[in-house]
């Protein structure tokens, strides 16, 4: 599978499933994004795999002119749906990370929680980063790290139950590296890291299943894909790892650590 053909189907994949109850759980990485890059009115912001639209609406609500981009159809309707329930101005338009439609130095500040990471050519989205915002402008990207009890882990469960990844896409999880961070963006950006930890608390492991098998993109898809059998294995293993890794008294907790990279363009 080439990278188009893999950017088409993840176009399908992240918009299954009631997303905005993920995106529930990471409020602190938002609100983390938002006080790094404070937001004023005026400020021409851009938010990049924006999602249902977290990041852009808290921008937006600080007056910051915002355009938040999307690989799927399905989590920029909801956005847009958003926005207007909430009287917010907000310009959301389906897009590739990897190839903007926007001029050279058009914003001011570039956001992206979680969502960055994910699109496969990952030199491609840096050089693009670089691009489109200007001389002396700011990013604020939160990546997952591939910590061993990560959100890596999940999906290091999920993988034997894949196909097999498209030829030379990125690992998601290496944006949270810093080393790999600074190959891909040191040249154009003065970086700063910040490493942090966003906790998700459960009942359990099948409550942590539950969530992602009906909410989580990638997870939902994968479950409906396999036979019977399959996805039940896929169910247990998940079931199994929470409760025996993550399990701390009456309920799971997830320290899902995360690194913040900075970077003020050159």
């Amino acid at each position: 599978m080439g990278f188009e053909a893999l950017k088409e189907r993840q176009s399908v994949v992240w918009g299954t499933g009631p997303y905005q109850n993920i995106t529930e759980t990471i409020a602190d990485i938002h609100t983390l994004v938002i006080d790094r890059l404070e937001p004023q009115p005026g400020l021409k912001w851009l938010d990049l795999a924006c999602g249902t639209g977290a990041v852009a609406e808290l921008a937006a609500q600080q007056g910051a002119d915002v355009t938040g981009v999307d690989l799927a159809p399905a989590l920029i309707e909801t956005a847009q749906e958003r926005a207007r329930e909430r009287g917010l101005e907000i310009d959301y338009r389906v897009g590739d990370c990897e190839n903007l439609e926007f001029e050279d130095g058009a914003f001011d500040a570039i956001s992206s929680t979680c969502g960055i990471m994910f699109a496969p050519d990952h030199q491609a989205s840096a050089d693009e980063l670089a691009r489109v915002v200007k001389q002396g402008g700011r990013i604020g990207l939160v990546n997952w790290t591939p910590a061993e009890l990560g959100l890596a882990a999940l999906f290091m469960i999920m993988k034997p139950f894949q196909p097999p990844p498209a030829e030379g896409a990125g690992y998601p999880f290496d944006w949270g590296s810093e080393e790999h961070a600074e190959k891909l963006l040191g040249d154009a950006f003065e970086l700063e890291f910040e490493r942090g930890i966003s906790p998700l608390r459960l009942e359990d492991g099948e409550s942590y299943w539950q969530l992602f098998s009906t909410s989580y993109g990638p997870t939902r898809t994968l479950a409906e894909s396999l036979d019977d059998e399959r996805r039940e294995e896929l169910h247990r293993t998940w079931v199994d790892f929470v409760d025996t890794n993550l399990r701390g008294g009456d309920e799971v907790e997830h320290a899902r650590e995360y690194l913040l990279v900075l970077g003020t363009r050159r």
